[in-house]
Parts: C-alpha cells; sequence; structure tokens
C-alpha cells in the first residue's frame, strides 16, 4: 500500500515538475555542491520536509514561492554548468534565492527582471506555470482544456501549454503572441 502510495506521488511529481521531487533535488545538490540541510534552507522548506518530497510521501510543494525556488535553483545550476556563474558566484546567488519572497512578476526584485527593469520573458512564463500548477494538478488541467477546447481553442490551447508543458514551449507561444 505505502509503495503505491509512493509511486503515485512520484507521477504526480512527474505531472506537475517535469520528474520525480527526489531525482530533480539530487541533481541540484549534485549540481550546486550542496547538502540536503543547504537546499532545504536555500528553498524554505524543512528538512523533514525536503525529505518527504525527495521520498514520495509528499507529492506537491505547496506553497508557489518555493516553486519559484526551484525554477531559479535549476536556472542557476545551468549557469553553473554551462561556466557563465563561478561557484563563488552561485553561493551568492543561492543567497538571494534564498530571501526571495516569491510572488509577482511586477515585483521590484532583481531575479524576476532583466537590467532595464522589465521581467524576463522565461520568468514571466514560470510564474505563469507556477500559479496555474499551484492551483490544479497537470492532468486536471488537461480535462479542463479539452472541455473549453470545442468553444474556446484558444483558451485550451493556453491551459495546456501553461498548466501541462514544457518551459520552452510555452516561453515559445509566449513569444509568437506578442505584438
Amino acid at each position: 500500500m505505502q509503495q503505491e502510495a509512493t509511486a503515485r506521488a512520484r507521477e504526480l511529481q512527474r505531472s506537475w515538475y517535469g520528474e520525480p521531487l527526489g531525482a530533480l533535488f539530487r541533481r541540484l545538490i549534485d549540481d550546486l555542491g550542496l547538502n540536503q540541510a543547504r537546499l532545504a534552507a536555500v528553498l524554505g522548506l524543512s528538512a523533514p520536509m525536503l525529505s518527504q518530497l525527495m521520498s514520495g510521501q509528499r507529492a506537491k510543494i505547496g506553497n508557489p514561492a518555493v516553486v519559484q525556488r526551484v525554477q531559479a535553483l535549476q536556472d542557476l545550476a545551468g549557469q553553473v554548468a554551462d561556466g557563465s556563474v563561478s561557484a563563488a558566484e552561485a553561493t551568492d546567488r543561492m543567497d538571494e534565492i534564498k530571501k526571495t519572497q516569491g510572488g509577482s512578476v511586477l515585483s521590484s526584485s532583481g531575479q524576476t527582471t532583466t537590467g532595464s527593469g522589465a521581467p524576463t520573458v522565461k520568468r514571466v512564463v514560470r510564474e505563469i506555470q507556477s500559479l496555474l500548477r499551484s492551483v490544479s494538478a497537470a492532468g486536471d488541467i488537461i480535462d479542463a482544456a479539452n472541455s473549453l477546447a470545442p468553444s474556446h481553442p484558444e483558451l485550451a490551447e493556453f491551459l495546456r501549454v501553461y498548466g501541462a508543458g514544457r518551459t520552452a514551449d510555452a516561453v515559445a507561444h509566449y513569444e509568437a503572441h506578442q505584438n
């Protein structure tokens, strides 16, 4: 019974976050040279909560600000991997990420804007995804999109792309629909 619940939680995580959180968090730990306690602190989770998410005892991150911090750490790990951010800079950035409260793309936080003060496309897209995914599971969003498709195909497409799709596809959709 417990194994079935864990398998279900991991499948839900895959639908909500693109992969089980255990794999995602282990990759962040490896890529950024963290331990579980430091990762939990940066994300704003308790160590037991992080452990429950990693093991599949819990499926969902309930706080959208934590989801945004996960996304920011994924971006940072990519920058470290491609050499555009040094290990020392990564440590400073993690301290900044830890302090972020999440929230609107219209906030004045440097985490959400370009040098000009405008939100980055990827950040806007991720905020939209985070909001949709905090409201409902990907499967439910797809069901809603299918219900809307006959009468509101554009809205259905929006729900599919942002609510259950990959960030890269949502960025492409966003850019294609800007005038």
